[in-house]
């Protein structure tokens, strides 16, 4: 897992996909700290490798923490102990075009940064990787007068629950509501604030197909 390291973290746009073969779809969304609980002996027998905890655990390396929000629009991979991160060519298409000039067409022609000091920043943009996250449903709702929801009582719970989580860190945390607004999870981030362009493909790869979501 990346720790302390604020200032390396890098993007590579390049084109993914994949196909995947089940023997039937399981239809939901699970999230990952109850996959122990709710899902692993279910993987398991469809042929899943890994553990719950491989792939979710709060005090050691798992596969979360390979898993990026990159600008809250788009998400990543991590791919190298360095910061090195894979996403859609579409999740940069406004970076590279920001990198672009008649003399160098990146949009047109791609890039490739050969040394760290080809990388190309770009303010403003954040890459952030889930800590944990925390079932805070009671607290919120504890809020309730009538059955019903106080927002003004909630929105206080929730600023005091997110505060909290980021005091003495240089943590990001935020609750949300889940399953139509009936549970609430505080989730905890740590946020990388440099991230660079290293790697892009032309866009006659990057948008081959003519979809520009590239699913």
């Amino acid at each position: 897992m990346i720790k302390n390291k604020l200032l390396i973290s890098a993007f590579l746009v390049l084109v993914s996909g994949f196909c995947a073969k089940a023997s039937g779809p399981d239809e939901g969304m699970w999230l990952p700290m109850y996959l122990k609980s709710l899902n692993e002996k279910d993987m398991k027998s469809h042929g899943l490798k890994l553990t719950a905890d491989d792939i979710y655990n709060i005090n050691k390396s798992s596969l979360k923490d390979a898993v990026v929000s990159l600008g809250g629009f788009c998400t990543g991979e991590i791919v190298s102990k360095e910061g090195l991160m894979l996403t859609n060519h579409h999740c940069g298409y406004d970076n590279i075009a920001q990198h672009s000039t008649v003399e160098n067409n990146y949009l047109r022609d791609g890039f490739w940064a050969k040394t760290r000091a080809d990388e190309l920043p770009n303010p403003g943009l954040t890459a952030s990787i889930l800590v944990r996250m925390e079932n805070v449903t009671d607290v919120v709702k504890a809020t309730s007068k009538g059955g019903k929801l106080d927002e003004l009582n909630m929105a206080m719970v929730i600023d005091s629950l997110e505060k909290a989580a980021m005091a003495g860190t240089q943590y990001r945390a935020e609750v949300k509501d889940f399953f139509q607004g009936n549970e609430f999870y505080l989730l905890v981030y740590e946020v990388f604030t440099d991230v660079r362009l290293v790697g892009a493909p032309p866009s006659s790869i990057g948008k081959f197909g003519g979809d520009t979501d590239n699913w």
